[in-house]
């Protein structure tokens, strides 16, 4: 019964947030900011102050997946965007792995053309519409950002996300409440991309993946951005042939979680190499 009202209220707060779209534009939306004054129904205090959901509340926040396989994650942020993405597409596709992409509403509303017949090795998640940091906001305008995402990519991609990665990977109660009532997991990373340090050392970006990274690994890289984030994105091959090399294989978010999950898994339907 719970995952059935779950699944009732997702399909609300769709109709809700299709209807304020319309009234509500994202810069109008209100933001709410210092830690001394938290918004009572929002923001970092919302989940301490609405009691009545969490009691149906079962949400997974994740870095890692607990495995002894040597499987890790590939994650994409922020796109897609005519720049780069493509790049990281036909790097995967040369590898043959799927990766997680936590795509931004706006972004793939603008540039749906780029993605909409390369995806089908991948998974999809929600990371809002506009990237404002969910942690400020209130619970209503967490959810018309994740629910603005959430329908262009199931009509652009045909497939609803099931998992949620918020912008700058901030947590507020609102955000939570939001990603239960979505009846989303969250996924944060357990190690990054470290441009900006490595940006005159491609190769030490390379190593730095390659040596560090363990089963179960989450890792976070973006498709769109600033100049110094091509420092890892050109090096995407190296760092899947150290991996291998290595003995690793590579799965989507979802897939990763499987391991975790199933008694004996079996690699040829969880996994693909």
């Amino acid at each position: 019964m719970r995952l059935n009202r779950r699944a009732a209220m997702r399909a609300a707060l769709l109709t809700a947030g299709g209807a304020a779209c319309g009234a509500v534009g994202v810069s109008e939306v209100p933001r709410m900011f210092g830690w001394d004054r938290p918004p009572l129904g929002g923001g970092y205090a919302a989940a301490a102050d609405a009691p009545e959901a969490l009691r149906t509340a079962s949400i997974t926040i994740r870095h890692y997946v607990e495995t002894t396989e040597p499987v890790v994650a590939f994650t994409f942020d922020d796109g897609p965007g005519p720049q780069w993405t493509p790049m990281v597409l036909d790097a995967l596709d040369e590898a043959r792995i799927p990766a997680t992409f936590f795509m931004v509403g706006r972004n793939l509303h603008a540039h749906a053309d780029l993605v909409r017949h390369r995806m089908s090795r991948h998974e999809i998640g929600n990371h809002s519409w506009s990237h404002d940091d969910l942690a400020t906001l209130d619970r209503a305008h967490v959810e018309t950002e994740l629910s603005r995402t959430h329908e262009v990519i199931e009509r652009v991609l045909g497939r609803p996300p099931t998992l949620l990665r918020p912008p700058y990977g901030h947590l507020g109660g609102s955000t939570v409440l939001a990603a239960n009532a979505f009846d989303y997991d969250i996924v944060l990373w357990s190690h990054l991309m470290r441009e900006r340090y490595f940006a005159n050392n491609p190769e030490g970006q390379v190593r730095d993946i390659v040596d560090n990274v363990r089963p179960g690994s989450i890792i976070l890289a973006h498709d769109i951005g600033k100049s110094h984030r091509l420092v890892a994105l050109r090096r995407l091959g190296a760092m899947f042939t150290g991996l291998r090399a290595r003995g690793f294989r590579f799965a989507t978010v979802s897939q990763l979680v499987g391991l975790e999950k199933a008694t004996a898994p079996t690699r040829s339907t969880v996994l693909t190499h």
